[in-house]
């Protein structure tokens, strides 16, 4: 009998090694094809708030021991609950107990990005070609091949899974151009500073916003958990946002990481309220990184002519802004789902990648409605889905 073929994944990503998670404790075969060359390749950014549904869906997939490890990881955290400030004054504006937000037994659960990546490639490592950008992909008689950036191709596999992010050709391919990603025109920084530097917060979520700049507004958002704010060993993260025309890379290059978008960040927060200075002054440049506010068609995930061997996952398929924390809670739902599918078949069938997208296209939709919503009062942005420019 001859061996199945593998599942392609394309990208390396939360939601990639989630469902590559779901293969292996399958017994699915898989490959993932990653164009970074190791894990550590790229800045992973801001700590990342778990909804209940995303936390559902991880503990679905990952096995017992593995799921404790993840828990274990995740920073709980109780104290102000989410708290907002006005930047430059330091007056309280807005306050939601932590029940407000809550996954979990009272506490809004959180995790960095490079922790969860972690975990998650746990067992999967071994599966992963670096260095392989996928631009494409070729159907074969009965499978599907990737096509890398150098022109060559993968194995034959059953599925290709497109969950590369918002720049993936193969959502473009797939969807025939249906599938856009839109630049705001916003523009953010990540940053880091040892646990110290948060003291003066107290543990909660916080959000401060400073409107007091002619060219529009700029807020930070940072999760300052219990047990850590006394050792200067570890670091906690904060991302800043601005509204479009405030915050500019150098060159309009958003791959710049260090000192120069440190001190763009400390040059517009230098008039901020000593209370939330600490978190420039001792912040880790090394670690400073800009990122591009994109988010998909508001209107929702669109339909495209369904191909078998064919689908997308995470970002490729609805990329979202910041705003309430949805991208990575709903990517996750998705590696379950198609998991899900997968594991219930034996591996790869017809329809599966029709009944995944068609539940996927419901909650994808609504949590794409709602960062947008939320973000057009948030960033002042707005997308025109005949006229603004896509990534």
């Amino acid at each position: 009998m001859a061996a199945a073929k593998p599942v392609l994944i394309s990208g390396a990503g939360l939601g990639s090694l989630l469902l590559a998670q779901s293969l292996r404790l399958s017994k699915i075969p898989y490959r993932i094809f990653e164009r970074d060359a190791s894990f550590v390749f790229r800045a992973q950014g801001y700590r990342l708030r778990l909804s209940n549904e995303a936390l559902d869906a991880i503990e679905g997939v990952l096995d017992a021991p593995t799921w404790t490890r993840f828990w274990d990881v995740c920073g709980k955290t109780g104290g102000a609950g989410f708290a907002a400030f006005d930047a430059v004054t330091g007056t309280q504006t807005e306050h939601i107990v932590p029940e407000g937000l809550a996954s979990r037994g009272g506490k809004i659960v959180g995790i960095a990005r490079g922790d969860m990546r972690r975990v998650f490639a746990e067992g999967c490592e071994d599966h992963i070609e670096w260095g392989r950008h996928v631009t494409g992909y070729r159907l074969t008689d009965d499978g599907v091949r990737a096509v890398f950036a150098d022109g060559t191709t993968s194995v034959e596999g059953s599925l290709l899974v497109a969950g590369e992010g918002i720049y993936s050709k193969v959502a473009k391919q797939l969807s025939g151009g249906r599938l856009k990603v839109y630049d705001t025109g916003a523009r953010g920084i990540h940053g880091q500073a040892p646990t110290t530097a948060f003291k003066g917060l107290g543990e909660g979520v916080f959000r401060l916003r400073d409107e007091s700049r002619e060219d529009g507004a700029v807020f930070l958002i940072t999760n300052v958990r219990a047990g850590d704010m006394d050792d200067p060993t570890i670091n906690f993260g904060w991302t800043m946002g601005g509204q479009p025309g405030v915050i500019r890379a150098p060159n309009d290059d958003y791959s710049i990481v260090g000192k120069t978008a440190a001190d763009i960040a400390k040059g517009l927060t230098r008039n901020w309220h000593p209370r939330f200075q600490p978190l420039f002054e001792h912040m880790n440049e090394a670690e400073a990184a800009f990122w591009k506010i994109t988010c998909s068609t508001p209107s929702g995930v669109p339909e495209w002519p369904n191909e078998p061997r064919v689908t997308v996952i995470g970002d490729a398929a609805h990329s979202m802004t910041p705003a309430g924390g949805l991208g990575a809670n709903t990517a996750v739902r998705d590696s379950a789902l198609l998991g899900g599918l997968l594991r219930d078949a034996g591996g790869y069938a017809p329809g599966i990648t029709a009944a995944y997208e068609k539940q996927m296209r419901v909650y994808g939709s609504a949590a794409v409605k709602e960062s947008y919503g939320m973000a057009v009062k948030q960033f002042g942005i707005t997308i025109d889905e005949e006229t603004s420019p896509t990534v």
